[in-house]
């Protein structure tokens, strides 16, 4: 199994190296379906060699060969969040009898929703915005999640929609910027990918997350009672939490209470 895990790490590794694509060049409107990759600082064009995942960041030292700019340590960052995300998405399913080709599809559909939430949370971080795009491409994830994971219902799933997003909209019509536009579509895609339970569950360990993030800042005066910060990386965190282990959490929970 450790050959198995390696190859998902790399796989992962991988595509999150194209997710570092995404968090550059979408904020600037730059197409990142053609041209190639180049040096942000040179612009120089980079070479195949240069973009090997995780290894080609060591080998250069985090600096461009061609001009020597260092390299964000983001992006090794990225990389290794990836092949770990893609590890820990192949071992939360296990291969049973729906067979390899459905145990693949699951795992990569995961993948999929990892790196987007990934997006999201940088570009989010960088822009304090979310491109409808990422949104538009979860809600997709969520429509494909309806064949492959048939034990949510449609219902539950629509019902998901609504839980988080609507509550979300009249917070933020009675508290002016409560939350952004793009958190509250972020949720209601996330809705129809988790059903109605497990986006409860997400926007729970986001608000607990981001509650303490806020708390920290208003104490270390790093920001005031008014001031705002990207609320979207802990509905991302959240959302893959709730992935990860939101129905224990919601067993345990129904458990200490009754």
């Amino acid at each position: 199994m450790g050959l198995v895990y390696f190859i998902f790490f790399w796989i992962g590794a991988s595509i999150f190296s194209f997710v570092n694509v995404l968090i550059y060049r979408v904020p600037r409107n730059i197409s990142f379906v053609g041209g190639r990759s180049f040096c942000p600082s040179c612009s120089a064009r980079l070479k195949p060699y240069d973009m090997v995942p995780v290894l080609s960041y060591l080998i250069l030292r985090g600096k461009c060969r061609n001009c020597g700019a260092k390299i964000p340590f983001r992006y090794l960052l990225v990389e290794l969040l990836g092949g770990g995300l893609a590890v820990q998405s192949a071992m939360l399913f296990p291969l049973n009898d729906a067979g390899i080709g459905i145990y693949l599809c699951r795992v990569f559909l995961l993948l999929s929703v990892a790196a987007l939430l990934t997006a999201v949370l940088f570009v989010d971080i960088d822009t304090m915005e979310i491109p409808n795009g990422f949104v538009l491409a979860l809600l997709c994830l969520g429509i494909l999640s309806v064949f492959l994971f048939p034990d949510v219902s449609i219902a539950m799933r629509a019902a998901g929609c609504f839980a988080v997003s609507v509550p979300m909209l009249l917070l933020a019509v009675l508290i002016p910027g409560a939350f952004g536009g793009g958190d509250i579509k972020l949720m209601a895609a996330a809705g129809l990918l988790l059903g109605v339970k497990l986006v409860a569950a997400a926007f729970f360990f986001s608000v607990l997350t981001g509650g303490v993030y806020g708390i920290y800042l208003l104490a270390g005066k790093k920001k005031g009672g008014k001031d705002h910060f990207a609320f979207g990386p802990f509905l991302c965190a959240g959302i893959w939490a709730a992935i990860c282990c939101g129905n224990e959490v919601i067993s345990w929970y129904l458990g200490f209470l009754l």
